[in-house]
This record gives structure tokens, sequence and C-alpha cells, in this order.
């Protein structure tokens, strides 16, 4: 049984010896450095902010990943147990700075909260000095600096400048490993194109060099994230804009690499957007507000047809007829991009006349949940119970004539457990009718005698009702205020399980349809199922 991500005992001592190196006087040494001559232009965060996350931040209502911690006006977030490591992440990466900042009486309270952080955790602190916490705090701070140093005394906003400077080289001077590389490069890129002077200067250059170099790794071809996870590549352009717009404010120009990055990556966003504005989910990745989704898309405008098919990424988009389907046909991302990775194989999101009916993956990488969902139980995939795929080998063959269009994606995931090769068709017509064919077939000539019990899951998105029909052999989906679309299947049972989503960081009650049947190892099996419009 193969599980993503299993972190070794030498991985395990090596961050040991890590935060030891990084708590000890020696390391402090190496990132102190030139005094910041104050501010060289006012970074922008192009991303969207939500004033009424600012107003009950300004309450002392902290809400991240679904969870929630309320400390009252001007409290202390600092010197209390948070409810989840992740959570601790989102507070340590000042995450919520742009709502705060947001809203009137926002900039001081910032301020405020900062300087309480800084007493207690600006010397050093392994976990709030490591990992996102750091990549994110020092890209938002840089975007908060032209708010808060008018506003702070002259010795507070030079410790404040001081700060960003010396958590930006630590940031630059011991990565946590190359999965986040490029991000952590573009933050301390920010950070050295904000301040003034040799401080200034002297990051911007190391940080760039180090982000022309990693760039390349991060951003496919096709503008695919390398970790294959939408929002991933969604994040990543808002950040390279930010830094292309600080540099542009400096007068420096944009680095070629980041150039390229910026375009692909504006693509993939064009890829990976549904009708009904939101991101296809995959990978860790949410589907994101429709007002988020549109503000990165703003950023680099397009009459250009989103693509069909993103050949680097190993993602198809099928559509017609108010039918569109996002495909995963590729293989999980491998080390050092699979932080995140699912083993949902096959896994698609699909949107009907503009509305979500079928999510892709319920696995949401901000949100406390149970890692089984990270396997074929928590994708629209193929699944056998309890068991997860080892992929070593994918394929994906389409076709086109008309309106219509035709994919077969496969993939060896049950070769080791069962001896057998999986391949999901579909087949999406001018008329708007989806059809579907999922098949496993043994790979050896001959092979033991053994039925297994295989599931074809659909996950709902939230807010979509179903019904069962009394033959078993069909169900009535419909989102809110939505047409109804009728799933018929020659499965051996049909039925639908309470499930919980998260969207928008928060959970939500969700459903999945289980289209249920049998596997001889002997011979395989074949599960059909199509989807159309309910004429009633």
């Amino acid at each position: 049984m193969a599980r993503p991500l299993q972190a070794s005992p030498l991985d395990a001592l090596w961050r040991q010896a890590r935060r030891e190196w990084r708590a000890g006087p020696l390391h402090r040494m190496t990132i102190a450095g030139a005094a910041p001559q104050g501010l060289a232009v006012r970074p922008r965060d192009p991303r969207p902010v939500d004033a009424a996350a600012g107003e009950r931040l300004l309450a002392g209502d902290f809400r991240f990943a679904g969870e929630r911690m309320e400390v009252g006006r001007e409290g202390d977030p600092w010197r209390r147990p948070t409810p989840s490591r992740r959570f601790a992440a989102a507070l340590h990466g000042f995450d919520w700075a742009p709502d705060l900042l947001a809203v009137e009486g926002g900039a001081p309270e910032l301020l405020r909260l900062w300087l309480e952080w800084r007493r207690l955790f600006g010397r050093f602190n392994a976990f709030a000095w490591s990992g996102r916490a750091l990549e994110r705090r020092v890209f938002h701070l840089a975007c908060a600096s032209p708010a808060l140093i008018p506003l702070a005394s002259e010795a507070e906003g030079a410790a404040y400048l001081a700060d960003l400077a010396r958590q930006a080289r630590h940031l630059l001077g011991d990565p946590d490993g190359p999965g986040r590389d490029a991000e952590q490069a573009t933050a301390a890129a920010l950070a050295g194109a904000s301040l003034a002077g040799k401080a200034g200067e002297a990051l911007l250059n190391k940080a760039l060099a180090r982000l022309e170099a990693s760039l390349p790794k991060a951003v496919l071809r096709d503008g695919v994230h390398a970790s294959r996870s939408p929002e991933r590549g969604l994040e990543l352009l808002f950040d390279l804009v930010a830094l292309d717009d600080a540099l542009s404010q400096r007068g420096a120009p944009t680095p070629a690499e980041m150039g390229r990055a910026i375009d692909r990556l504006a693509g993939a966003v064009r890829f990976f957007t549904h009708a009904d504005g939101r991101l296809a989910a995959f990978h860790g990745g949410g589907a994101l507000q429709p007002a988020y989704v549109a503000a990165a898309q703003a950023l680099v405008p397009s009459d250009a047809a989103p693509p069909k098919f993103a050949p680097y990424g190993g993602y198809h988009r099928l559509e017609a007829a108010g039918l569109q389907a996002i495909v995963d046909s590729g293989p999980p991302p491998a080390a050092p991009w699979a932080a995140d990775a699912c083993l949902q194989p096959g896994a698609f999101s699909l949107v009907c006349d503009g509305r979500r009916l079928v999510t892709a993956s319920v696995w949401a990488a901000g949100a406390d949940m149970d890692v089984a969902v990270r396997g074929p139980s928590g994708g629209s995939c193929l699944g056998f119970a309890d068991f997860w795929p080892e992929i070593s080998d994918t394929k994906a063959e389409r076709q086109e004539t008309g309106d219509a269009v035709w994919l077969e994606a496969g993939h060896d995931g049950w070769r080791f457990a069962f001896g057998l090769a999986c391949t999901r068709r579909f087949y999406l017509d001018g008329a708007g009718e989806l059809r579907g064919e999922e098949m496993v077939a043994p790979i050896a000539r001959e092979a033991e005698e053994e039925r297994r019990s295989l599931e074809i899951r659909f996950h709902l998105a939230p807010g979509v009702a179903a019904q069962v029909a009394a033959d078993g052999h069909s169900a009535l989906l419909r989102a809110a205020g939505g047409a109804g679309w009728r799933l018929r299947t020659d499965a051996a049972a049909i039925r639908l399980e309470a499930w919980t989503a998260i969207e928008d960081g928060q959970p939500r009650a969700s459903q999945v349809l289980v289209l249920a049947g049998i596997a001889h190892i002997s011979h395989g099996a074949t599960v059909r199922w199509k989807l159309e419009r309910d004429a009633r």
C-alpha cells in the first residue's frame, strides 16, 4: 500500500540538525548584514482582500482553514495555543495582514500585533522561522511596510526593516527544500526590492539568481506548477506579479525566466478555470472564490481560448454544449513537489451549465484532514477499498471529431496489488452527453481467480442535491438553481454517502455518489456510466 510523502528517519535527523544550527549564534551572524536605508518602493500584493475578514480580525477573531481563535479586541494571539499546526502556520505567516489593512484602523492594529510577535519570536523560533510561515511572513511584511512604517516610531521603523532583511536572508540562506524554492526566492526578492541601500540590493541580487534557477523547475512548459496543484500555480503567479511590479518601480528589468513563468502560469490559470469562475481542485488545491480567480486572470489578460490539454502537466480539458470536464491523466507529482500530492489517478471535475456538479478531489492542503482522503476515496476516480495505487506509468490518448471529444487515460497503479491495469474513457458529444467507461484488466496472461470490490466515486460539490432511483441503476443530480442531470450506470450497485468537503476554507456538507462493482482478477471488469440532462 503506497502512501504519499512518508518522511524517513534520516529526514527527521536532518531537520533536527538544521533547527539546532538555526538557533545558534553562528547562524544569526550569517544573516546579520547592512542596515536598510528605508524603503525603495511600495510593493503591492495583487490579491483581492476580504474586508469582512478584516473587520473580524480587528475584533480579535482569527479564522483559518475552518478553525477559529478569538482573542478579543486588542488581544494577544501569540501567547496561547493554536487550534492546529496549520492554523499556527497561517497565523505566523501573517496571511491575514492584507485583510486587516483593508479596514479602517487595521494598520495600527497590524503594527501592534507585529510588535507583540517581535517581542516573542523576533530573535528566533524553530517553527515561526521555518517553512511556509517564514516565507509568507517575509512576503506579507514587505507588502505591508508602506502602510506601517509611517505609523511606527523611528526605532520601531528601523527594527521593522532590519527584521525584514534578516528574515529574508534567513529564508535564502537555509531553505527548507526545493519544493518551495521558487516561492521562497520570490518572497526574498520582494523584500530586497522593497529595501533601499546596499542591504536591499545585495538581497535582491541573490534572490533573483535563486529565482532564475528555480523557476524552470517549478513551472512546466505548459504553465502547470510542478506540484500539479492549480492553486499553487495561481498563488505563484500572484507573487511573481507583485515582484515584477516592485522591480518596475525600481527601474529594474524583469528577468527572462520570470517573464516566461508569468505568461505560462497565466495560461494555466485559464486552462484550470471552469465556467463557474472557480479552479478545478487537484493535489491539495482548492476551487477558490471566482473573484479571487478572476483577479489572477486579470493580471495577464488574454482573449485566447483556454488550451485543450496540458501535455507536460498531464491534464485534459473536455468541453461541449455546456459541459466542462478537466481530467487528471498524469502521474502524481514526485519529490520534492509531493508535499500535498494525492494518489487519485484519472480524477476529474465537472461543471454543467456553469454550475459545479463533481469536484475532482476533496483533499485540502490548508485544512486538518485525514490522510486517507489523499487516496482514491477522496477523489472522483476508481479505487479498491483500503488500497492505494502505486503508479509508475500513465498514458493518455485524445481524439476530436467536430464538437465531440474522446479521451482514454490509463495507469498501472494496481499492478503490484492485484496485477491489474486501469483505463478510464470519456466521450463528450456535441449534444452535451458525457459517457464514461471504467476498465480494469489483468496485466499477466495467467492471473489468480480472485474477486475484489471496486468503487467509482463521484464527489459531488457542496450544494448539489442527489437522489438514487428505485431501480438502483441511476441517480438524479441537481446543483442549486440548475437543471437536473441523470447519471445512469450498469454498475452492480449505486449508493450515496455523506461527506464533508472544505470550501473556501470552511467545512461544508456534501455527498459522494458511489458506483460499486466486482473485479475478477483473472479477467478484470468494466463499468459504464452516462450523464445527460434529465428530460423531466
